[in-house]
């Protein structure tokens, strides 16, 4: 597996980058959170789109605030190499030996106090499939790190009334080991991804019924 190779001179240059990538191609990313976060988590995130690893980015710049390593397709680690440099490493789910190598090393940065973010769907799907179909790595890090919460952070892409795309995110009250239903690892894969399911199901009810007000562009 590819590992990390984080670089905060380039984290810093590459946010400001970023965030004029977004104001390009976006009216605002409007989020939605609580006043007080973990200190640190098992990040895990919906995929619906190629924006959303930089989305994480930007996000964790300017509201979450963990020092995060993020779980990439080792395809396309190896086509965009500079996402080493902000906290990617790599894993190939057509090898199993190379998903367990890819847990051990998320489950050492835990270890080390930091934050490890993970698409659990695995692969990119559009926004309105249902079943997610989660994987179970999110999971069987939390088995073994029951101390570490997930955070859940939900991405919904929207078009309104204007040329281009709004961005909303909600960031989850914190989910312990604890508060997962079931006894084996399925079990409480199943309660996990249900529980997202329905988070994301409200954000997109509220962006619907434009019950928004209290969102905070953070573009």
């Amino acid at each position: 597996m590819i590992e990390a190779a984080k670089k905060p001179y380039f984290e810093k240059l590459f946010f400001l980058y970023n965030r004029q990538l977004f104001k390009r191609h976006f009216n605002g990313i409007y989020l939605d959170g609580p006043a007080e976060l973990p200190d640190q988590a098992i990040i895990c995130m919906n995929h619906s789109s190629w924006w959303d690893g930089l989305l994480l980015f930007h996000c964790n710049q300017v509201k979450i605030k963990h020092d995060i390593y993020i779980m990439m397709h080792e395809k396309g680690l190896k086509e965009f190499p500079f996402f080493k440099k902000l906290g990617a490493f790599s894993v190939n789910r057509g090898k199993p030996k190379d998903i367990v190598l890819s847990l051990q090393y998320a489950g050492r940065k835990l270890d080390e106090g930091k934050s490890v973010c993970l698409f659990p769907q695995g692969d990119e799907m559009h926004l309105e499939k249902r079943p997610l179909g989660f994987l179970p790595g999110a999971t069987s890090l939390l088995e073994k790190h029951p101390h570490v919460p997930v955070l859940p952070v939900i991405f919904y892409y929207s078009f309104g009334d204007r040329k281009k795309q709004d961005l909303f995110v909600r960031i989850c009250p914190p989910i312990t080991y604890k508060e997962l239903t079931g006894i084996s690892r399925k079990e409480k894969n199943s309660c996990f991804e249900e529980l997202f399911t329905k988070e994301l199901d409200f954000l997109r009810n509220q962006v619907i019924e434009k019950n928004v007000s209290h969102f905070e562009n953070v573009l």
